[in-house]
């Protein structure tokens, strides 16, 4: 069916959703009903300052859930279980993204990870046969299920399949069928307002002999006959609780709270996500799905602005992909928006030429937070290529806002699941900003963008170009980002001033694009922001005496990874000191820990090798070294031509016509072995 008119502020009203329950919830995740009413209350708003955490945190449920979408990006709209299952050993970094890391038979998704690790695909990964029923019927295929719901607007049979492929790598039986109804509920809220027509249809895809299917009946049921809701959840802990469905926390009592806030809410978001919390259990898993379906059916107008404003869009995805860590709402909702196209056979849409940031959808701000007293809130108009900007505002003559690129220095000492980052910008980039003076301005504003950098205490700033605007004239700014000497970039901005008092200006939108051209090691301005910025794929990773990185892998490959999968078109070298060693070296164009292409020193020889679906050989060497002789590697990806140099020497050039990797990250690479890494330098391609 064509999708609907709405489909994008749909899908960022189901990504706000989802991002809200999440935030509620987690602060008292695995408490009862009766500890909640006692300590907290009804939950209404959200309690993390009550229970000193922050708001904007990093969480296994969020991370899943925009991670294993990616297969879809990555493979196609025939996306397999198996497919998926690949995407988990790309992605995942063991024991650090992604997933809660509690042990074989204890972690549903530590143990199908193990499993695939193993050499076991999916779906038998995630099967009772392989695991245990037990332990297959936890509830995490319903926590990242969401995705595959949004992707299929008006389409719940297709929704319902692709969930049974993404929950079977690491779930089987009910797990399954919850995962599914909830997909099918959210594809078909595109479309159709009615929960009980919603849920109809999403149990007509499940087996009526399932528990889901039974327990989906006896709680409408009990709903019919109860107006109280904390009648029908006695009711539930009595037939469906933790008692009767052991594990650490099994799908089937989760899922009947999804249900009975979906019921008792009556379609509202507020009161169904205080049902669902204040129900205690898995309460961020199922806050989150409750506010995606509700998101997803009521749109933005459903959710009101008392719960967008405290989150500002922020949002953190932890995975092997660094650069997509610091993101926000509005993007991951239109990464979701052109997967949805995708599968539909339409083009995806760009708003404002594919701008980062682009403040189309309504009231968003994509993390950007005002400072020093002024106010930054989305407006319509004020745009030159769409239907909407940020605006700017301040009575003291100054008005300045900023958003993350890199690890907040609030976030560094993250509680619960580390912040694993690296920055979206980088020095060498070139950075664009469309901005707007107000018509009603008295006298010229002025605006210059900026950009904070660690090093100092906490952040150095510095400062674009400025250029004065009449009123009601826009003007591009282009600014080339200056070298920080290594540090990372960790915010980004804009600042307008008026000599008249009251500021009033428009960022229509931000954006940059480019390779770096910078050298990424040991700062002179010293810190530790700087390690902090690759994501650790590796046994052991710290700093060296004579080099800024040692690397230890005792089994396999292991990579330390930095930058982002916008990067294209680079060059990047680093020495390398190595002894024996099954193979030591660096990689570019790195989408993961088994995407990307990379130069290799190996016993007796030197390897350029493309990982994707498994490794091949490009090209090969004969090349003797002595162990801790230091080796300058460099690597150039163009188009689809790699080339490689030893000592400054080019040996290899070569062209992937195969499913060429068109872009991606760096990383140094090493395989059972103790390597040294000096600084790696990143710049044209040219």
């Amino acid at each position: 069916m064509p999708l609907p008119h709405d489909y994008p502020e749909r899908v960022y009203a189901g990504v706000l959703g989802k991002i809200i329950g999440v935030y509620l919830g987690r602060p008292f995740e695995g408490w009862t009903y009766e500890r909640i009413t006692r300590e907290l209350g009804e939950i209404r708003y959200y309690v993390n300052d009550r229970l000193g955490l922050p708001l904007v945190l990093t969480d296994d449920d969020l991370s899943g859930t925009f991670t294993f979408l990616r297969a879809l990006e990555d493979y196609g709209k025939d996306v397999t279980s198996e497919q998926i299952g690949r995407t988990w050993l790309n992605y995942v970094v063991e024991g650090r993204t992604t997933l809660w890391w509690g042990g074989l038979g204890n972690s549903t998704e530590h143990t199908a990870y193990l499993r695939l690790k193993s050499g076991i695909p999916a779906p038998a990964s995630g099967s009772a046969g392989t695991n245990g029923r037990v332990v297959a019927e936890q509830i995490g295929a319903q926590i990242f299920v969401d995705g595959w719901g949004m992707v299929c607007p008006g389409d719940p049979e297709g929704a319902a399949e692709l969930a049974r492929r993404a929950a079977s790598v690491s779930h089987d039986g009910e797990a399954v069928f919850a995962a599914q109804v909830i997909a099918a509920m959210e594809a078909h809220a595109f479309v159709e307002p009615d929960l009980q027509r919603l849920l109809d249809h999403a149990v007509s895809l499940i087996p009526r002999d399932s528990v889901i299917y039974r327990l989906i009946a006896d709680v409408r049921e009990w709903h019919e006959g109860e107006s109280e809701w904390r009648v029908t959840r006695e009711k539930i802990a009595a037939r469906y609780g933790y008692d009767r469905y052991p594990g650490n926390c099994h799908v089937v009592p989760n899922h009947a709270l999804v249900i009975l806030a979906l019921l008792y809410g009556e379609g509202d978001f507020g009161r169904s996500l205080t049902i669902a919390n204040t129900s205690g259990w898995d309460t961020d898993c199922n806050s989150g799905n409750v506010g995606c379906i509700l998101g997803i059916r009521g749109g933005l107008a459903g959710i009101d602005a008392e719960w967008r404003e405290p989150v500002r869009d922020r949002l953190y995805v932890v995975s092997a992909d660094g650069g997509r860590a610091i993101t926000d709402a509005a993007q991951e909702a239109y990464r979701i928006v052109s997967l949805g196209w995708m599968l539909s056979g339409e083009e995806p849409a760009r708003p404002k030429g594919g701008a980062r940031f682009h403040f189309e959808l309504p009231g968003s701000v994509q993390g950007f937070l005002p400072e020093d007293g002024s106010s930054a809130e989305n407006v319509e108009g004020h745009s030159q290529d769409g239907d909407r900007a940020l605006a700017l505002r301040s009575d003291t003559g100054t008005a300045r806002a900023a958003t993350a690129t890199f690890i907040p220095p609030d976030a560094l000492a993250m509680p619960g699941y580390a912040l694993i980052a690296s920055p979206t910008l980088y020095s060498g980039q070139v950075l664009r900003a469309r901005v707007g003076a107000d018509p009603r301005a008295n006298g010229d504003t002025l605006c210059r963008p900026f950009l904070r950098a660690y090093g100092g205490d906490p952040l150095d700033t510095l400062y674009g170009p400025e250029v004065a605007l009449s009123p009601g004239r826009g003007e591009i700014l282009e600014w080339r980002v200056p070298d920080t000497g290594g540090q990372p970039i960790a915010q980004i901005g804009v600042e307008a001033r008026s000599e008249g008092g009251a500021v009033r200006a428009y960022l229509d939108w931000l954006t940059w694009d480019g390779a770096p051209e910078t050298r990424l090691g040991r700062p002179l301005s010293g810190g530790a922001a700087w390690f902090r910025a690759w994501v650790d794929g590796a046994d052991r990773f710290e700093e060296g005496a004579d080099y800024p990185y040692r690397l230890v892998q005792h089994q396999g490959r292991g990579l330390i990874i930095q930058g982002t999968r916008e990067w294209r078109d680079y060059t990047v070298s680093a020495t390398v000191s190595v002894q024996a060693a099954r193979a030591a070296g660096i990689a570019a164009r790195v989408q993961g820990l088994r995407r990307y292409y990379a130069l290799l020193l190996c016993p007796g020889v030197v390897r350029l090798v493309k990982a994707l679906d498994g490794e091949v050989v490009l090209a090969e060497s004969e090349l003797a070294w002595e162990p801790d002789a230091p080796r300058e590697l460099s690597l150039q990806v163009r188009g689809s031509r790699i080339a490689a140099w030893v000592g400054g020497r080019r040996l290899f050039e070569v062209e992937d016509a195969d499913r060429p990797l068109e872009a991606g990250a760096i990383a140094y690479a090493c395989e059972e072995v103790t390597a040294y890494f000096g600084a790696a330098n990143i710049g044209s391609a040219s």
